[in-house]
């Protein structure tokens, strides 16, 4: 398990460093959240990575001066900012994507298609699992 954690955060490094070579790792679950709505309000981005909010704003302004995020005015909240990747960012992480969709197809080429199906329901009840035991 430690093996498999040390690779997950070696290709999260990696994935970083290919958005933005100044892109702190600790950023990138942070801009695939993102990368699912055209916008999301700060409150909702930290009840989902569950970190301090001081500690959310500091990656927020990092990935700001990096241009990667954007922060926009919220129409039902005078108040309150949204924040949305910037078309370059996207970009990048659509290209990654592409780059990473082909990796596994290698990865995977001479794997049996039941075999495949398998592993995707089997890290999918690993995900329900660790969901259900948090908190």
């Amino acid at each position: 398990m430690v093996t498999l954690w040390r690779r997950v955060r070696g290709l999260i490094r990696e994935r970083a460093a290919a958005v933005h070579p100044k892109l702190d790792p600790v950023c990138y679950p942070m801009l695939m959240m993102l990368r699912r709505a055209e916008a999301v309000a700060m409150a909702d981005l930290h009840a989902d990575l569950g970190i301090e909010k001081s500690t959310l704003t500091r990656r927020i302004d990092s990935t700001v001066r990096l241009g990667l995020v954007e922060r926009t005015p919220d129409p039902h909240d005078a108040r309150a900012r949204l924040l949305a990747l910037t078309p370059l960012c996207r970009e990048r992480l659509s290209e990654l994507e592409s780059v990473q969709t082909e990796q596994w197809r290698t990865r995977l080429s001479d794997w049996d298609s039941t075999d495949i199906r398998l592993l995707g329901e089997l890290l999918g009840r690993l995900g329900d699992s660790i969901e259900a035991h948090e908190g």
